[in-house]
């Protein structure tokens, strides 16, 4: 009895590896969106004051004092006929992202960036500022004191900066006005999009979908149109927020094509799983010219009418590393980044040599160079 049990989990063992890896798994509200309930962006021109001598020269930047003397005239200050040279004050642009069915009096994150010639934002205030829409429409109103993660100091004979000080962000810092015109309620289906397009995946969503259904409802509701949309038809008396409750919390199966990322300006490389490379032999090596400029001064003898010269003196080395040929056959992930560790060159190397086996045709991947 034990031996059958011992061949049946073998056998079972063999059937696990043939299949290969699984998929990995993830829930609808993971991999995707509801059409309907997707962002809309927002931006606002505005003052910062406050600032302790950084901000915006006037002549520099007119629009500046433009919009400070409007903004006082506003107020009842009158500048007419006067110069204003402060330097606590900076012309900004505000940014924001307004939320799916964001309700007014709630309040969202805010993004401000410098205009003019300011030099940092640190301290500064962001007074009374509209957001509007792409159809020019106000959604909501922007005002608070600006957080910036940059730091800038300096002298007469060096500066010293980490991060960017002439941006920075207001947690909370508009409120929204006027609501966006959503119909949620009253829609007959749903659209959902997937964040990485894949036909596997969307099939994989609607079958999904459509278990679920037949047993809640007793018929399928969904259909995926194309690699990026699943249509969901809405059932007769069903609830739409519970119903897409409901199924943003089914689990799928998420699938992708292979794909190698290549950032060469920092020297970064992301392989996915799937990434094969056929049985190929690569040769990398690196040639090295060093050119040493030793001048020479050359002093004329004592009590002689000559003068001192100069003999140039230049020293070339040449030197050639690498040139071992390596096997490189990929048929996993781990095995493809042991033949690349093999071959003992820097990320800018393999860069290159991924850049060769596809124009060889060895590399079973999408390129894609960043």
């Amino acid at each position: 009895m034990q031996s059958l049990l011992a061949r049946l989990a073998a056998f079972v063992a063999c059937l696990l590896l043939a299949a290969g890896p699984a998929l990995p798994a993830a829930r609808i509200k993971d991999v995707a969106s509801l059409q309907a309930g997707r962002e809309n962006q927002l931006i606002g021109y505005g003052l910062v004051v406050g600032l302790q001598g950084t901000g915006d020269s006037m002549r520099s930047s007119p629009f500046t004092e433009q919009s400070m003397r409007a903004m006082l005239q506003n107020l009842g200050i009158s500048m007419v006929g006067t110069q204003t040279r402060a330097k606590n004050i900076a012309a900004v642009l505000v940014t924001a992202n307004l939320p799916p069915f964001a309700s007014p009096g709630s309040r969202i994150d805010i993004t401000v960036g410098s205009l003019g010639d300011a030099t940092s934002l640190r301290g500064g205030t962001l007074v009374m500022t509209s957001l509007s829409g792409a159809d020019g429409a106000i959604y909501a109103v922007a005002q608070g004191s600006i957080v910036v993660t940059g730091v800038s100091a300096g002298g007469d004979a060096a500066t010293v900066q980490q991060g960017v000080t002439t941006a920075g962000r207001v947690p909370n810092g508009a409120i929204i006005e006027r609501e966006l015109p959503s119909r949620f309620k009253d829609a007959s289906d749903l659209v959902l999009q997937l964040r990485n397009p894949d036909f596997s995946t969307a099939v994989g969503m609607a079958d999904a979908i459509n278990r679920y259904a037949a047993a809640q409802y007793g018929a399928p509701i969904a259909e995926s149109r194309d690699s990026q949309s699943v249509y969901i038809a809405k059932p007769k008396m069903a609830d739409l927020a519970r119903l897409m409750a409901d199924i943003e919390n089914l689990v799928v199966e998420t699938d992708a094509p292979a794909r190698v990322v290549i950032n060469e300006r920092t020297g970064t490389i992301v392989i996915g799983q799937d990434v094969r490379i056929s049985p190929v032999a690569v040769s990398y090596g690196t040639l090295t010219v060093q050119v040493n400029e030793m001048p020479e001064v050359i002093q004329p003898e004592p009590f002689s009418r000559g003068v001192t010269a100069v003999q140039p003196r230049t020293d070339i080395l040449v030197q050639e590393d690498g040139g071992n040929v390596a096997m490189l056959d990929g048929s996993s992930l781990r095995s493809l980044v042991s033949g690349l560790n093999s071959i003992g060159v820097k990320p800018d190397g393999i860069i290159s040599i991924l850049q060769s086996i596809k124009t060889a045709g060895a590399l079973q991947a999408e390129l894609v160079l960043q």
